[in-house]
């Protein structure tokens, strides 16, 4: 790691101090399971109520559970990385970071192994909870394939991530709200609950500019007609890595204008 200029004990060093502060806190704790199990819930009962009216979900009866989990992935792979950083604003932190031998992409990569933590232990406890609840295991609706659609998800929801929280940084805490509310905006344009072609035609363009557009067809190509399309899944790794370079350059140019302003020892409540 050293030829790359990683270091990996500033890197664990970041990552421990998230790790406890996680874990040392049952609010958090709680929040990461909470709504991910709510959701699996109510939509759990809304699968069955539509199972007796639609033969489509009485065939495909894990479709919508499959998206509300893989959809928590993406947001929750996001939220990861947004309330890491904005952990470290609340505590006027950076500041301290950043006089420290800490390289920014270093703690770029530290906030992406928490956040991956974030999502195994909330998604994950919904997913087992489904199982007693509602019957379901989403490993046996989409296979292998399970890991696959959730290592797209994840990586785009840190790019995401990367430009929130560059973006917070640069304007303040006025903009915190965005880490909550900004992956809304593409949920209607990822097809999640319904296919892509349902949208408008020039809608449709847009979504398909999103890695998540051929994830959530290929879970319904996984679900309903039981084959796993590779061309679509080629095309959501193809966009992922444009997504990940526009993050880390929207992040990377962020950053450089809030620490030449002298904003990292103004950040804060």
């Amino acid at each position: 790691m050293s030829a790359l200029g990683l270091s990996l004990r500033r890197i664990r060093g970041v990552f421990r101090r998230h790790w406890y502060l996680l874990t040392a806190s049952w609010p958090r704790m709680l929040d990461l399971v909470y709504w991910p199990t709510v959701q699996v819930i109510l939509w759990g009962f809304i699968t069955r109520f539509l199972a007796t009216e639609s033969s489509l979900v009485a065939n495909a009866a894990g479709i919508f559970l499959s998206a509300v989990l893989l959809w928590d992935v993406l947001f929750r792979g996001q939220l990861g990385v947004s309330l890491s950083f904005l952990e470290e604003m609340y505590a006027r932190h950076f500041g301290h970071l950043f006089t420290s031998p800490l390289r920014p992409y270093e703690h770029v990569f530290a906030v992406f192994l928490i956040a991956m933590i974030r999502v195994s232990l909330g998604v994950g406890g919904a997913a087992l909870l489904a199982i007693p609840i509602h019957g379901f295991w989403i490993g046996g609706a989409l296979g292998w394939s399970t890991v696959l659609f959730m290592a797209v998800l994840m990586g785009f929801g840190w790019s995401i991530g990367l430009m929130i929280s560059g973006t917070v940084m640069r304007l303040g805490m006025g903009a915190e709200s965005l880490a909550w509310a900004a992956i809304f905006l593409i949920q209607p344009l990822s097809g999640v609950f319904y296919p892509i072609e349902t949208l408008p035609g020039w809608v449709q363009a847009i979504a398909w500019c999103l890695p998540t557009a051929p994830v959530f067809e290929g879970m319904r190509a996984v679900v309903i007609d039981n084959r796993f399309d590779t061309g679509l899944f080629a095309q959501a790794l193809g966009l992922l890595a444009v997504w990940l370079a526009i993050g880390t350059g929207v992040y990377a140019l962020l950053f450089r204008s809030v620490r030449k302003r002298g904003l990292l020892l103004q950040t804060g409540e």
